[in-house]
């Protein structure tokens, strides 16, 4: 049975691959023996030598002499060629992903203005956009947080550890995260909490007193905005245009404005217990009493009672000393 060519996924074409088969079952035929047993020129045999020498299959003996070289260094050697020139060739297309669909987005919009703005109703069409927006994003993910949320009970354990687990792939794959919170985004009970581990596993945030509306940015080419307050099944796709530009420009001004959820820890040697920086912290944040309450999973009369122990043992009298005093001390 005639022998299937195999080796053209490296380069090598299927004469070529004939005559290194030959050589490989008879290595000391001349050039003359192979053009005759192949039934071709010797200039062609000549040429072909020569090009699977210059590949690495075979070695110049002696004039019109060549003998294989072991395959498995050989073809091993091909393989990992081939693999990392198609890699670079798919790193390379890959940096020019944007640029074409700037230039597919920019040939839509001129024939359809109204292209820049898609909206997207109803629940699925929204979980399958950010679905697909997070497995796009490849450098920056830029958020406004606050309600409504999509698809997320208000007491979910398993969905807080589902969003921390997705914060640490993104991250992982070297996309920077910047959120800026607002007291609405701690409504839910241990949300605090959440998100301190959240900027434990690298996720980059601020807060602000209050924000106009939710937004969400990727990469600063794509993004959602609900359509209506706080509803979140009805949302605007925002693509390439001065629309998306503005959202940019306005989050990158809240980003500025907004005071670090969290600072470095506390020295070993004076650290507060982990309820007693929770509280800090919260109190830090700007919350009021209810949130912190919520957050605490306690009662309002409760928390005001662990704020004033807080505060006691800092020896202030005000909520603003506690919060200057320890920063003093390094705790904020």
């Amino acid at each position: 049975m005639e022998d299937q060519p195999v080796l053209g996924a490296v380069g090598i074409g299927d004469f070529d691959e004939q005559v290194y088969r030959f050589l490989l079952r008879h290595p000391d035929r001349t050039v003359t023996d192979l053009a005759d047993s192949l039934r071709v020129s010797t200039a062609r045999i000549r040429h072909t030598l020569a090009r699977l020498a210059e590949l690495g299959l075979l070695r110049r003996t002696r004039p019109g002499r060549y003998e294989p070289v072991a395959p498995e260094a050989a073809l091993g050697w091909l393989i990992d060629r081939r693999r990392l020139e198609a890699e670079a060739g798919l790193a390379e297309v890959r940096t020019t992903v944007t640029d074409f669909a700037q230039l597919y987005q920019s040939g839509r919009l001129r024939a359809d203005p109204a292209g820049l703005v898609e909206i997207l109703s109803g629940e699925d069409a929204v979980k399958r956009q950010m679905t697909e927006l997070n497995r796009a994003v490849t450098s920056e993910l830029l958020v406004l947080d606050r309600p409504p949320y999509l698809g997320r009970p208000d007491d979910s354990v398993d969905t807080n550890e589902s969003e921390i687990a997705s914060t640490r792939e993104l991250i992982t794959r070297g996309v920077d995260i910047r959120v800026v919170y607002c007291p609405d985004s701690l409504e839910r009970p241990g949300r605090f909490e959440t998100l301190l581990r959240l900027a434990e596993a690298g996720e980059r945030s601020k807060l602000l007193p209050s924000l106009p509306f939710k937004l969400r940015i990727v990469d600063r080419r794509l993004a959602l905005i609900p359509l209506v307050d706080g509803v979140y099944d009805n949302v605007a796709l925002i693509r390439p245009s001065s629309l998306l530009n503005a959202l940019i420009e306005l989050f990158d001004a809240y980003w500025e404005r907004g005071q670090p959820l969290t600072g470095a820890p506390p020295p070993v040697g004076d650290r507060p217990d982990e309820e007693d920086l929770l509280v800090l912290r919260m109190l830090n944040a700007g919350l009021k009493d209810e949130t912190i309450a919520r957050q605490l999973g306690v009662s309002a009369r409760t928390a005001t009672r662990r704020i004033a122990a807080v505060v006691e043992r800092l020896g202030a009298t005000t909520r603003f000393q506690a919060g200057v005093e320890a920063s003093a001390r390094g705790w904020l």
